[in-house]
């Protein structure tokens, strides 16, 4: 039986990817910051994992190789920064959305490998420079670009495993909105689809729910 480590599996995207490999009979190890009742109903192996302890996720194993690596977990972090509290707040975002994804691979990277299994990451679009036209959204949209670097980097130095940033598309979620048109099952349905699909010479290559290529 497969088995998935997922990061931010307590709501939204990250309780939508438990629900959906559940289904389809895949062991999960899913950690959150906080209990989550619904996910535990899916029979995940539940652990506790605070983003912003870069010496806890060093210390992260999984206990058995790990076929799939979802680092889905993220945050907003603050529109702008004006002050030492909104740089504060900024490096913060850093350390949940581009730190510590890259060194939870590393620190799965051998169990990973034993499985020959796939690395990926939940990225955006509003990452992408090319795709930024409105601004805003400072710390999300910088954290986000350089987590595709570091996933570029972390492929180039992994040539024998498939290591893809993801764009999951504007999703009705808590982090999402009301008013965003993709619904979590099609996203997750979706990035799903393009997961089994990756081959070796994709690596590195940044892409979005429908496997359309995403510009940098």
């Amino acid at each position: 039986m497969p088995t998935l480590f997922i990061t931010g599996a307590n709501r939204g995207l990250g309780l939508e990817f438990v629900r959906q490999y559940r289904a389809n009979g895949w062991d999960v190890i899913a950690t959150v910051r906080e209990s989550a009742p619904e996910l535990e109903s899916l029979g995940a192996d539940v652990r506790m994992l605070d983003l912003g302890d870069a010496a806890a996720i060093s210390a992260t194993r999984a206990g058995r190789p790990v076929d799939l690596l979802i680092a889905n977990a993220g945050t907003y972090g603050p529109r702008d920064a004006h002050d030492a509290q909104g740089a504060a707040e900024w490096l913060d975002t850093f350390a949940v959305n581009t730190v510590a994804p890259y060194l939870l691979a590393q620190a799965l990277l051998p169990e990973v490998r034993a499985a020959r299994g796939k690395l990926i990451v939940v990225s955006t679009r509003m990452g992408s420079l090319e795709d930024n036209s409105s601004g805003g959204f400072l710390a999300y949209r910088t954290s986000k670009t350089a987590l595709n670097m570091a996933w570029r980097t972390l492929a180039l130095a992994n040539p024998d495993l498939v290591c893809v940033p993801l764009h999951p598309g504007w999703v009705q979620t808590r982090m999402g909105g009301q008013n965003a048109p993709v619904m979590p099952e099609q996203s997750i349905a979706g990035m799903k689809q393009v997961i089994d699909g990756l081959t070796a010479e994709q690596s590195g290559q940044f892409f979005d729910y429908e496997g359309h290529s995403v510009p940098w």
